[in-house]
């Protein structure tokens, strides 16, 4: 026999050996004594615990990104319900709803896609976020981008499985608000320094408004539907004399952005059609 397998022969037999005085013994202990029987016992049950809300801890978090995208798909499905019921009822029916309600659930031809951020930039002047649908989920270019507090941003860039968006936080995005529900429209624009901080402009001097009132999405472009809440009203400066620059507080936190949903115009071929015809007969 090798001289190698000779010494390992006897080092297992030791080993098996004290393994079962060891068992043995704590037999024997929890045998004769009632006290050190019930440690050896809750010994036992501790490490049976430890070990199963171990395996129940990484089973949960396995399962924790199909929860969040059933939920996320669950918010889209709902959306649409409740854009049907709109509807279908009656004018009398509607006007029971909330105003916020309304501003809320808006988006006539519109479609809903829901995905997954699985890329963010959030540290310089130019964010972007990459998300997992592309052109074999319908998405487009100009897509808009939201969550439920607010908008993200703009689909830029369409592969088959996914797309390139440029962040609200991206100082070359701009998104038509408006100050409350029917208030004076205006370009927001990321100020490039807050996290949550925006800018409101060309509000016009008449205008009334005060700290806290809300900003929504006009709807007066083709990629957001109107009466998306995007944050609260700050301090506010004037601006050449005539017109208001408004700070804005954005509800969106884009440190743990995850899930979001694309809302694709589907009437948008048709728009940017007539108004080619328009252009070209100089209206």
């Amino acid at each position: 026999m090798p001289r190698g397998k000779a010494k390992v022969l006897p080092a297992l037999f030791s080993i098996a050996v004290f393994i079962l005085l060891e068992m043995a013994s704590l037999n024997m202990l929890s045998s004769d004594s009632s006290v050190q029987g019930l440690w050896i016992s809750r010994a036992g049950h501790h490490v049976m615990m430890t070990l199963w809300g171990s395996s129940r801890s990484i089973s949960y978090y396995t399962s924790l990104k199909e929860t969040n995208q059933a939920l996320a798909e669950e918010n889209v499905r709902l959306r649409l319900a409740l854009e049907q019921y709109r509807d279908g009822e009656d004018a009398e029916s509607r006007e029971e709803l909330s105003d916020a309600l309304i501003a809320e659930y808006k988006p006539q031809g519109f479609t809903w896609i829901p995905a997954t951020v699985i890329k963010i930039g959030n540290n310089s002047q130019h964010n972007y976020i990459l998300l997992d649908k592309g052109s074999e989920d319908g998405v487009t270019t100009d897509c808009g981008i939201i969550t439920g507090s607010g908008v993200v941003g703009i689909v830029e860039v369409v592969g088959e499985h996914y797309s390139f968006a440029l962040s609200l936080k991206n100082t070359d995005v701009s998104v038509s608000t408006r100050l409350g529900i029917d208030g004076t429209s205006g370009p927001l624009t990321w100020d490039g320094i807050h996290p949550s901080g925006a800018r409101l402009r060309e509000i016009p001097l008449q205008n009334r408004f005060s700290p806290g009132d809300t900003v929504y999405t006009s709807g007066h472009s083709s990629i957001f539907p109107s009466g998306i809440p995007l944050g609260t009203v700050g301090g506010s400066r004037i601006v050449d004399g005539s017109t208001y620059e408004i700070e804005v507080n954005l509800f969106q936190d884009f440190s743990n952005l995850r899930f979001v949903t694309i809302v694709k115009n589907t009437g948008r071929d048709e728009l940017s059609a007539l108004e080619r015809k328009a252009a070209e007969k100089g209206l």
